[in-house]
């Protein structure tokens, strides 16, 4: 079990002192979220927040009128979803976005604080490859997600990262979970594994097994057929789906089997 309910409130503090400190221009920059600004990441993050409080306390989830029948429809509605909200709060001014996220950020932290993370979650964990889920997983995802975007913010902007171990970690922890999934398709004989050695004072030396499924766990064995290497904040960044292919290249070292190396690069602890 991932503990994160606790983090909600400091992480949201950490947000708006970030918006407050920021230049008016700075909220026209762009991001890493393709042509998304700063102020689009956080008209995204206030959505996020609303939706979630109204879905998970208020028990209020629309049905789509067309129900998503695969992955890449789910993905779609998703993105709709999402580009919808924020082309219409480019209508809202920065200083009306902080102070709604005032309100949206705390009345997370206090809905999570008092959440039963054995409790079934309110929705599955797809990128874990989880019909169903539990919450402290559920939660796991809400926070990693909230990091990320407020990474997206601090990168485009020049503020420093969150990456010391109490952010980081619970964030390296969360996004390897999507790892035995990514290997799912792939068949090798018992006992293969890979290693990820994860450098970094969030890092550590994880290792998936193929076990019947592939299982992830803690350690290396003595002979993996393959090893990853990287930076902590460089794999969290490459599981949220945010290093381009040459920052990969450059900031990723992979070594032994392709057909075991090539899944796990390309796997992401978000929907796309």
């Amino acid at each position: 079990m991932i503990e994160t309910a606790h983090l909600f409130r400091p992480l949201g503090a950490a947000l708006l002192e970030l918006l407050r400190s920021l230049p008016a221009d700075a909220w026209a920059v762009r991001t890493s979220a393709g042509e998304w600004s700063v102020q689009d990441v956080v008209a995204h993050m206030l959505d996020g927040d609303l939706r979630r409080l109204s879905a998970q306390r208020d028990g209020h989830v629309p049905a789509p009128a067309s129900p998503p029948t695969s992955h890449a429809e789910l993905v779609g509605f998703l993105n709709e979803l999402n580009r919808t909200w924020v082309e219409a709060a480019r209508r809202l001014s920065p200083r009306l976005l902080v102070e709604l996220l005032e309100v949206s950020t705390a009345r997370i932290a206090d809905m999570m604080e008092s959440t039963d993370p054995a409790a079934a979650a309110t929705f599955a964990v797809g990128w874990a490859g989880e019909a169903s889920s539990l919450m402290w997983l559920d939660m796991a995802r809400e926070y990693t997600e909230r990091w990320h975007h407020q990474d997206q913010i601090r990168e485009a902007t020049f503020a420093p990262p969150l990456a010391e171990p109490r952010w980081l970690r619970p964030v390296l922890t969360a996004s390897l979970l999507a790892l035995p999934h990514a290997l799912r398709e792939v068949d090798a004989p018992a006992g293969t594994s890979v290693v990820l050695r994860i450098d970094g004072t969030s890092g550590g030396t994880w290792s998936l097994t193929r076990q019947g499924t592939w299982v992830l766990q803690e350690g290396a064995p003595v002979s993996p057929a393959a090893t990853i290497t990287a930076s902590d904040l460089t794999m969290c960044r490459l599981l949220l789906h945010r290093l381009t292919p040459a920052q990969v290249a450059s900031q990723v070292r992979a070594d032994g089997e392709a057909s075991l190396i090539a899944p796990l690069l390309a796997a992401r602890a978000v929907m796309v």
